[in-house]
């Protein structure tokens, strides 16, 4: 066994979000110089049971195994159907356990990814449950840096009382590009409400969810506050012309009257 390879291993599982309980099992497979081999993970987020089965595979010309990839499967409480996706380990690509659940829970992750050529790309990532690849696997939609999809901004727009705090706000940004559905305190009235969020890069917003985590049409809201705005908007600036336009109309009659006078 490489053994080199094999603490690079350990260290790809941790931080691909599977921790240190099957390093053992890891290290009893590797040594037995097998072609190819699978290892089985499971876990609860909340009361939804995730497993997973994670691919590894033995070069054919060294000693070297690599981590291809690993397939998820996810049951919901009080679902009969489970989902399943395969992610795949790519350098500077890769998806993490938790990554991986909230994405099939339909939420976005931002990531920083390496395109074919080797640049580094930001990008937002979500999957599509209307499409599907040739494996059956969901396809990903990406949300890159042009789309124009600013966070930072989108939380400006909502009563947050965590913003008040840098600390707090980055925390907050940083869990919400995990693909995290996020607790937050919501200001009303003079009255803290617990609320949930979530990132929307799709539609450039934020999705809100009361504290039973039913979501809310705050996006319509939020059209109706902005149509409210550029309604007062427009008011002020027709009140504006109004008063321009009877300030000209009063100046030719007052050089009138001043002509009619001097005559």
């Amino acid at each position: 066994m490489n053994d080199k390879n094999f603490e690079y291993l350990k260290d790809q599982l941790k931080y691909t979000g599977f921790g240190e309980a099957m390093e053992g099992e890891l290290k009893n497979n590797m040594e037995q110089l097998q072609a190819a081999f699978s290892l089985k993970h499971d876990t609860f987020y909340g009361n939804d049971h995730v497993s997973a089965e994670l691919h590894f595979k033995k070069s054919e010309q060294t000693d070297l195994y690599f981590f291809n990839s690993y397939g998820v499967k996810l049951e919901k409480e009080g679902t009969k159907e489970a989902l399943e996706q395969t992610f795949y380990i790519n350098k500077g690509n890769n998806i993490t356990l938790k990554e991986a659940y909230n994405l099939m829970e339909g939420r976005a992750v931002n990531k920083n990814l390496t395109s074919r050529e080797g640049e580094v790309y930001n990008s937002w990532v979500q999957l599509d449950f209307k499409d599907t690849d040739p494996n059956g696997n969901f396809k990903l939609n990406h949300y890159h840096e042009n789309y124009g999809y600013d966070l930072e901004a989108a939380l400006s727009r909502l009563p947050i009382k965590e913003l008040q705090n840098e600390s707090h706000k980055e925390d907050l940004i940083n869990s919400l590009k995990k693909g995290n559905q996020q607790s937050v305190t919501f200001q009303k009235e003079g009255t803290d409400v617990r609320q949930y969020i979530e990132a929307n890069p799709q539609f450039k917003t934020i999705t809100v969810f009361d504290s039973n985590r039913n979501r809310l049409d705050n996006r319509k809201s939020q059209q109706q506050e902005q149509s409210q705005q550029k309604g007062q908007d427009r008011k002020s600036t027709k009140n504006k012309k109004n008063s321009i336009s009877k300030s000209d109309d009063a100046e030719p009659q007052k050089k009138q009257r001043r002509k009619t006078t001097k005559l």
